[in-house]
């Protein structure tokens, strides 16, 4: 009966300090660290510095903005977090035992942002857990290809979004600091 109250103890914790503030999406602060590292809580910390930029990068975006295109054949803002929202998706169903999900271009920017902080929050939790990750190697590629594959990739088009929305008159805001992974005072 111990074990089973310590488990449940510690999963209650988890999912309590796991919820975002009240009103608000996942990520718009960072989790607290781990209080070891592993590899999965390395890989975790990575997804979770991954949402908090998405996070804020698409925080507040405009109509116009997520229209914006710098050139005839770039990318818009939007175009751009579909693509983020297909990587989380890739992501996610290289360390889930969930059936496949597919990026639903046809959602409003609002679904989308959301679906993705939500496959971004799913990652950590199962990579938090882990102390091997090569569990998730398989016969394409070992779990090192998702690190400099998607997540990198997502991590550059974060900073694409941040770049579109500023050429497109409205600038990332200020008070967020990536290296703490909270807005200042």
């Amino acid at each position: 009966m111990n074990k089973f109250t310590l488990i449940f103890t510690l999963l209650l914790s988890t999912f309590a300090m796991a919820q975002p503030k009240e009103g608000t999406l996942q990520y718009y602060e960072i989790p607290d660290s781990p209080e070891s590292y592993t590899a999965g809580t390395v890989a975790a910390r990575m997804i979770d510095g991954l949402g908090f930029r998405y996070y804020w990068a698409t925080e507040g975006l405009r109509s116009e903005d997520l229209a914006y295109k710098p050139s005839e054949t770039g990318r818009t803002s939007e175009e751009t977090i579909d693509h983020i929202l297909g990587l989380s998706n890739f992501i996610l169903n290289s360390v889930s035992k969930e059936g496949k999900k597919e990026a639903e271009t046809k959602r409003s920017f609002k679904e989308k942002r959301k679906q993705t902080l939500l496959n971004l929050k799913k990652v950590s939790d199962i990579l938090r857990i882990m102390d091997d990750v090569s569990q998730f190697d398989n016969d394409r590629f070992p779990f090192w290809n998702i690190i400099n594959g998607p997540i990198a990739d997502a991590l550059w088009h974060c900073g694409q979004v941040v770049m579109l929305r500023r050429a497109s008159g409205n600038p990332f805001n200020s008070k967020v600091s990536v290296f703490t992974g909270k807005l200042r005072e």
